[in-house]
């Protein structure tokens, strides 16, 4: 399943919201710094999902607060 996530780092309070099907929003708890949100929001998107940290992928914007990823249900 492919998905496309809006990421804000550096919150206070972690969340996830899903906005439609395909669409996610992202508050994660860690700085943008040397990919600490990246994988901070794979964490959350693993147990929103119910499964392992390697079923997530990001495919594009690892650099970019919009994010297309893969998801292995």
């Amino acid at each position: 399943m492919r998905i496309n996530v809006k990421v804000t780092p550096n919150a206070k309070v972690p969340e996830l919201s899903r906005i439609s099907d395909t669409e996610y929003r992202a508050k994660v708890n860690a700085r943008a710094s040397e990919g600490k949100a990246n994988i901070r929001l794979i964490e959350m998107l693993a147990d929103h999902f119910n499964v392992t940290k390697s079923h997530i992928q990001i495919l594009k914007g690892l650099k970019s607060r919009e994010k297309v990823i893969d998801v292995i249900v």
